[in-house]
């Protein structure tokens, strides 16, 4: 591995720098089943990183054109941020020494994630993690969003970086195409679903979890 070119690290939020993957599924099937969809686990691994309409068309393609896709979102959002609201998000393993290393060997680090500013900065800020980012790059701020390279574009963009200089974190095969599309060094992180053998080879890493990114440094002075 070439790290010397290295000069800044994008994240993916949810499943990545925060244990919400799991939330986000949950609520999905549980507003889904409100309006009585019988939604499985594997539909919602479906939409992961997706925003907007293509998470639209993606549950209507299951479910049909008939879905209120609006309704059963607004839904979501208030089960899931009630529960937060009761009891605080997760962080995953690492995400509260992976950054404070980046930031002390001069990394940029910036976020590149499908929810909203508003809704990120509170997730982070309640996780103590918020002050790390140079930069906030959000599924609003580009036309396209995952599993299209725009966010990671942007992302670097905000940076002063090209893409080839990030690294770029995630944990879904939408995101990691989008990083990939971006020519960004993706680096995977498995949260809710392995990393797919056909996206395997075209990694720049694997790890188990966020302390192993440590070690793609560990050959920089």
């Amino acid at each position: 591995m070439n790290n010397n070119l290295i000069k800044g690290a994008i994240f993916d939020m949810d499943g990545v720098l925060l244990n919400s993957e799991i939330l986000y599924q949950r609520f999905w099937l549980e507003a889904l089943h409100s309006y009585g969809y019988n939604a499985k686990e594997n539909h919602i691994l479906e939409i992961r990183s997706l925003t907007g309409k293509k998470a639209e068309e993606k549950l209507k393609s299951f479910f049909g054109n008939s879905l209120d896709y609006q309704a059963v979102k607004n839904k979501r959002i208030e089960l899931m941020d009630n529960y937060i609201k009761n009891n605080g998000v997760e962080i995953k393993t690492g995400a509260d020494t992976i950054l404070p290393f980046l930031k002390n060997r001069g990394i940029k680090i910036a976020l590149a994630t499908s929810s909203p500013f508003e809704r990120a900065k509170e997730h982070l800020t309640l996780a103590g993690l918020f002050t790390y980012f140079d930069a906030v790059v959000c599924g609003t701020m580009v036309k396209n969003s995952k599993p299209d390279p725009d966010i990671y574009l942007l992302a670097a963009k905000s940076l002063g970086l090209t893409p080839q200089e990030c690294i770029a974190v995630e944990d879904s095969p939408n995101g990691a195409v989008s990083a990939i599309r971006a020519n960004c060094k993706t680096v995977f992180v498995p949260d809710l679903t392995p990393c797919p053998k056909n996206l395997e080879q075209k990694l720049f890493a694997l790890c188990r979890d966020l302390t192993d990114i440590e070690k793609i440094f560990s050959y920089n002075t």
